[in-house]
Formats: structure tokens, C-alpha cells, sequence
């Protein structure tokens, strides 16, 4: 289980924001493209996560990071929603 206040604390000291997302089933953030680096958490569901073209399926807990400028797409592929939290370097 994932403990959104310890990883909000720790990615608040890495310098990052802490907000949780909500999708639900078959949702898909195409092709997305941030001026900043990123850092995702699957907290709920099953994500498929697609960074310059490898694709990745996160177990929950699991922490991934995406680089500034890289293209990513987020899918959930379960029959439920999928949380994950998300990350902005500020």
C-alpha cells in the first residue's frame, strides 16, 4: 500500500510537487510533453507507461522517472480506475 503523505514528504525534499490523478478505465494521456522532470506512482489500478517509445507496466509503489522533454503516454489499462500520483520538479 502506498502512503501518499511519505511520498509527498519525499518528493517535496527532492523538490517536486504531490498531486494524486485519478483515470478511469481505457483513459489515455497521449504524447505528452513537459518542460520539467517528472516523477509518477502508481498508488490504485494498472497503468501502461510509454517513454520514448519502451513501454513499461509500473507495479504499485513502483516509482518511475521521466526526464524534461521526453514524450510519454500514460494508459489505464484495467476494468477500474487507475490513481497514480504525480510529480513536477519546481
Amino acid at each position: 500500500m502506498v502512503n501518499r503523505n511519505e511520498v509527498e514528504q519525499r518528493w517535496k525534499q527532492r523538490g517536486f510537487s504531490c498531486d494524486l490523478w485519478i483515470d478511469p478505465p481505457g483513459a489515455t494521456w497521449e504524447g505528452t510533453i513537459h518542460g520539467v522532470d517528472e516523477v509518477f506512482m502508481v498508488v490504485r489500478g494498472q497503468m501502461e507507461l510509454e517513454i520514448g517509445g519502451e513501454i513499461t507496466h509500473p507495479e504499485i509503489g513502483e516509482e518511475v522517472s521521466i526526464p524534461a522533454g521526453t514524450r510519454h503516454t500514460v494508459r489505464n489499462l484495467g476494468e477500474s480506475i487507475l490513481e497514480w500520483l504525480v510529480g513536477y520538479a519546481r
